[in-house]
């Protein structure tokens, strides 16, 4: 942890899970019962191998519990059963930096690349972590560490307290933070204004527009968000620029109209995103 923050442009990888809004069951594995009592964490345990890949972000807790267990060697489950009690049994912070935030540190090592982002997403979860904690973490951790926070938001954070960070990620240039940062916490808590420079961003890092969370609701009837990506399409034709097509099916999206509903529940955020997605 207390690394330097470094965000090179990496390519953005294919996710294949589809946002299916907050999931916060009442006690994650190994966490505190309403009595006081800390049961241990349930051992991870071999299982049929899942159809496909889940996503930290959109997967419910047990589920992402069940899809390590089915996934990772003896040793690596052994480890991580152990990183899940401790994180239970000492939620919160502990002196200057809590057992579990070095296993967080450990992840990609113990779990391997693959896993690691489903492996933090249940320490921190295990953890209780607030948002403060979940700030420190992503303050002082590396980009993967930094990821796994914005991943763990939906499960985590309810209200809006920790829009900043995904704020603060839609500024780097880092395509595996902004795709995290288009989850479906920042489709939950950024206002119309910022949610439409976050599609831009995407679109200016390389980031598929499906990736976006809640992407044709928060589209649909958009009239600004339409004349953002035609001034956007226009700018690269004019450089010589192939237009994503993705591009076109969400700016069809916003062309048309809107569906009847309740607007979006997104509280007001502070943004200074330039409109064309530039660093600040």
């Amino acid at each position: 942890m207390n690394h330097p923050r470094a965000t090179p442009a990496t390519p953005a990888t294919p996710e294949t899970a589809t946002p299916t809004g907050p999931e916060a069951p009442p006690h994650p594995p190994g966490a505190p019962a309403a009595d006081g009592t800390t049961p241990a964490a349930p051992a991870l345990t071999p299982a049929a191998p899942a159809t496909a890949p889940l996503h930290p972000a959109t997967a419910p807790i047990a589920e992402l519990h069940r899809f390590l267990g089915a996934r990772l060697d003896t040793t690596a489950r052994a480890w991580l059963d152990r990183a899940l009690a401790e994180a239970a049994a000492h939620p919160g912070t502990h002196g200057p930096i809590s057992v579990w935030e070095l296993r967080l540190a450990e992840a990609g090592r113990r779990c391997g690349a693959a896993h690691a982002d489903a492996a933090r997403v249940l320490i921190l979860y295990a953890a209780h972590a607030d948002t403060e904690a979940l700030t420190r973490v992503y303050d002082q951790g590396t980009a993967d560490e930094r990821r796994a926070v914005l991943h763990a938001l939906p499960h985590l954070v309810p209200g809006p307290g920790a829009r900043p960070l995904v704020e603060d990620a839609l500024r780097t240039n880092d395509t595996r933070l902004v795709a995290a940062a288009v989850g479906p916490y920042g489709a939950r808590h950024l206002d119309a204004h910022a949610w439409r420079h976050a599609v831009l961003k995407c679109l200016f890092t390389g980031v598929p527009l499906d990736r976006v969370a809640d992407l044709a609701r928060r589209a649909r009837g958009d009239a600004e968000l339409a004349r953002m990506l035609g001034d956007h399409a226009d700018e690269r034709t004019a450089a010589g620029r192939p237009v994503p097509e993705d591009l076109h099916r969400v700016r069809v999206l916003a062309l048309a109209p809107a569906e009847p509903g309740p607007a979006p529940s997104c509280t007001p955020s502070h943004t200074t995103d330039d409109p064309h997605g530039k660093e600040s």
